[in-house]
């Protein structure tokens, strides 16, 4: 498997099943932040250091299999050009972080884009593994089990008393960043958001954008984290953000029930506009994209458009970026240039299901 296979496509191949409540929840993720012992963090460290723990690890991972997701390929930052690396955090397979990293900066992704492992982002290796809809808990063993198969091959800084060690003093403990991407179309309409968001912050977790933190909301997609990751073990900690994202699940549902009921019309006219702007739009900014995809993914679950499938929204939202757009474009495009070009890939798409 080549780069060019993890950046032609929009969706990765685990984003084509369907996961629980995937109507809801987009994708639940996994990520362990882990550090080679006896070498400084990358906090800390120099570049000798840094590229030898990069050359241990492509020794170490590089084609070698882990269960069904197959061999692992290593793609050093050092090789790609801006625009490729833009694709790979479009596609959240690396950090916005690691991409600046050029360096000693590299990822080791699994053929199905579905695990991959940061190497010197903000420590040694951060370890990701994604799952379609909500699926917290099947996700946080396969990723123990991806950690273990790491761990035969390299020693981690452990400490008794606190735990996994770690570059920043947040991570501590177990290392662990639970997330789930959650599209909250009617909690935002009915302006829920707002009081949600610092209840859900008290309880120890954190909301944030499509692309983690600083990043907006856009498509009303939201992702929920832990924040606390010392105190308590793995498993409690998936527990408490299940329990938390289960209530909101079950908020946005009530939400989108009482939409229908109150204002039903006026919804089918919200979804039916914003599809015949994607449809039709000569020009479309990505604030209005992704409005107009969030209207329409929410007109696909509510069963009052049925030609086009469920993951348009994850598909076009990570298409209709700027990477992407300038991969296919094959060329540098200015903001106007891509705003163009969105609205060309949007209405191709929709006529291939339409």
């Amino acid at each position: 498997m080549s780069l060019k296979d993890f950046i032609n496509d929009a969706i990765s191949p685990w984003m084509s099943n369907e996961g629980e409540d995937n109507d809801i929840v987009l994708s639940s993720r996994i990520r362990l932040a882990r550090n080679l012992e006896q070498v400084p963090f990358p906090t800390s460290s120099d570049k000798d250091s840094l590229n030898k723990v990069l050359e241990y690890m492509d020794q170490e991972l590089t084609n070698q299999s882990f269960q069904d997701f197959k061999q692992m390929k290593l793609v050093r930052m050092s090789e790609l050009e801006p625009v490729e690396k833009r694709v790979l955090v479009e596609k959240h397979l690396i950090s916005p972080n690691l991409a600046e990293n050029n360096e000693t900066g590299a990822a080791l992704i699994s053929q199905n884009e579905q695990a991959s492992i940061m190497v010197n982002e903000e420590d040694h290796l951060r370890i990701q593994l994604y799952y379609p809809g909500f699926e917290l808990s099947t996700a946080l063993k396969t990723a123990l089990d991806l950690d273990d198969w790491v761990e035969e091959r390299v020693k981690y800084a452990f400490d008794e008393s606190k735990g996994y060690l770690t570059s920043c003093p947040t991570n501590v403990g177990t290392g662990l960043r639970a997330s789930v991407m959650m599209h909250l179309p009617a909690l935002s309409m009915t302006n829920q958001m707002s009081s949600i968001v610092p209840e859900i912050n008290k309880l120890g977790l954190v909301v944030r954008g499509i692309y983690g933190e600083g990043s907006e909301a856009l498509g009303q997609l939201y992702q929920i984290s832990n924040q606390t990751t010392l105190g308590k073990s793995e498993e409690d900690i998936v527990e408490d953000l299940r329990s938390v994202v289960k209530q909101v699940i079950a908020s946005e549902r009530k939400a989108r029930e009482w939409i229908q009921n109150q204002s039903g019309i006026q919804l089918e006219d919200r979804v039916f506009r914003s599809y015949g702007i994607l449809a039709n739009s000569r020009v479309i900014e990505s604030k209005e994209a992704a409005k107009c995809l969030s209207d329409l993914r929410l007109g696909i679950d509510l069963g009052l458009i049925k030609e086009i499938p469920k993951n348009i929204l994850n598909e076009l939202m990570v298409l209709t970026q700027p990477g992407f757009l300038q991969h296919y474009a094959k060329k540098t495009l200015t903001p106007r240039e891509r705003d163009v070009f969105r609205s060309n890939l949007i209405r191709e798409r929709l006529k291939l299901e339409g």
